[in-house]
């Protein structure tokens, strides 16, 4: 074991799981400052160094990589937290954790886990998931980035976008093609050849280093192929899109929730027509809907991390269900909030403005809410036929 990974192993030995310690240090560290975020569309370095610093980085890591273990109901649970407060916050560790993290646990080997996810842990490498491209999203199986082999490597040309923390993270993991061969790299982001510019002023997302990445006779060795040439989309992007999915499930029923709280606040305190807006039938109808989806998305993303925790079979399809009900309900009650806020919900002095904005994406990354129906219609042809 390297001085590294026993030294992080040291420090997070002691470290235990405690929802209620997240929540202090979400309401302590994050909270107070979540609206500079978007204003200056980016996530402050000594926040990042924090979360390290606690564990979060690589909360779903094993320990033995200075990772704090969490099974997958701790990990939702840790990120439903930290994503009703900031979904830019959020968005570090589904890319970081999720998406990069999980695709080397899963199919890395022990050399690029050694090297890797200490590194990760302790915030001195970010990462990101390069899929989506210019002209690519959901169909992943027809990106156009390319690799050929070379002595001792691979060179990537190609053009990647819509790269969440694209512009920040230093290591990438990137989707590429060769004759029909689609193949996964590890990618050190300050590489010569790599190019990569902050897509500004988002609708949503705005401090989540959302990027567009050139990568111009990239150099890649031998050693940075994560998994088996040709296995890139079989194993790895599934593996990544699918605890991706698990992720965002549980960043729709944070959003979800956060705006339930900002609704019910609100229609306590507003009054029309000479009493409080709770009173209003049509106001309390909304707050029912949003206490009930709140609810069912809960159970379907505990249910997910259920399955998940025991490998179940049938643990990626309720995942996919859960984010897709999550998705949903996010976009809902986010709207339903905002309604009830009125003229007050349209400006930045209200969260409901920010969460109304950041719900959408929910419903078009890592599947989007038609693809996914898809899937689940698929799963229902098969299952429910008798």
């Amino acid at each position: 074991m390297s001085n590294i990974v026993a030294g992080l192993k040291d420090d997070v030995a002691n470290i235990t799981f405690d929802i209620q310690k997240v929540r202090q240090f979400v309401n302590e560290e994050i909270r107070p400052i979540t609206s500079e975020f978007d204003k200056n569309q980016q996530i402050p370095e000594t926040l990042i160094s924090k979360l390290a610093g606690q564990g979060y980085l690589a909360s779903n890591f094993p320990t033995d990589f200075g990772g704090l273990g969490l099974d997958p109901l701790q990990y939702g649970q840790l990120t439903e937290e930290i994503g009703r407060v900031s979904p830019a916050v959020r968005s570090v560790l589904t890319v970081h954790c999720s998406l990069v993290g999980e695709s080397i646990m899963r199919w890395g080997s022990e050399q690029q886990k050694n090297t890797f996810l200490p590194k990760m842990a302790s915030g001195e490498k970010l990462a990101a998931f390069a899929l989506s491209e210019p002209s690519v999203g959901s169909d992943a199986g027809s990106i156009a980035t390319s690799y050929v082999k070379v002595d001792n490597g691979f060179v990537i040309n190609g053009k990647k976008k819509w790269i969440t923390m694209g512009a920040r993270a230093n290591l990438l993991l990137v989707i590429a093609t060769s004759e029909g061969r689609v193949s996964a790299f590890l990618v050190d982001s300050n590489t010569v050849g790599v190019e990569r510019h902050q897509i500004m002023d988002m609708m949503a997302g705005r401090a989540a280093y959302t990027a567009e990445i050139s990568f111009e006779d990239v150099f890649v060795p031998d050693e940075n192929l994560l998994g088996n040439e040709g296995g890139g989309f079989t194993y790895v992007v599934n593996t990544a899109l699918d605890h991706g999915r698990y992720s965002i499930a549980w960043a729709g029923l944070a959003v979800a929730q956060e705006a339930l709280h900002a609704m019910v606040k609100y229609a306590r305190k507003r009054k029309q027509f000479g009493t409080g807006i709770h009173n209003h039938q049509l106001v309390q109808e909304m707050i029912s809907n949003a206490v009930v989806n709140v609810e069912a998305a809960r159970a379907l993303c505990v249910k997910a991390a259920k399955l998940r925790a025991e490998q179940h079979e049938d643990a990626t399809i309720h995942t996919t269900i859960a984010k897709q009900f999550a998705s949903k309900t996010a976009n809902t009650v986010a709207s339903d909030a905002l309604q009830i806020h009125g003229a007050n919900g349209f400006t930045s002095e209200f969260i409901v403005e920010q969460l109304f904005r950041e719900a959408k994406v929910f419903e078009v990354i890592e599947g989007s809410t038609q693809i996914l129906h898809q899937v689940i219609a698929r799963h229902g042809l098969t299952t429910f036929h008798k």
